[in-house]
């Protein structure tokens, strides 16, 4: 039995090649050292909604 081929979707479909750009550039970020640190990303987001809500973090 042969394995089936994988289903690759059509490269012309805009959001995918956005989604695609967006994956891309989010690498590339890592890549560089433009990261936020996960706790302080949680801090954040476990204010919202909050009378003391923070500011979003910044990348470091």
């Amino acid at each position: 039995m042969r394995k089936p081929a994988p289903i690759q979707p059509p490269e012309d479909d805009p959001e995918i090649a956005a989604k695609r750009a967006a994956i891309r550039e989010g690498i590339a970020a890592a890549d560089a050292g433009r990261l936020i640190p996960h706790e302080e990303m949680r801090r954040w987001l476990l204010s919202w909604g909050t009378e003391d809500e923070l500011p979003p973090p910044q990348c470091k």
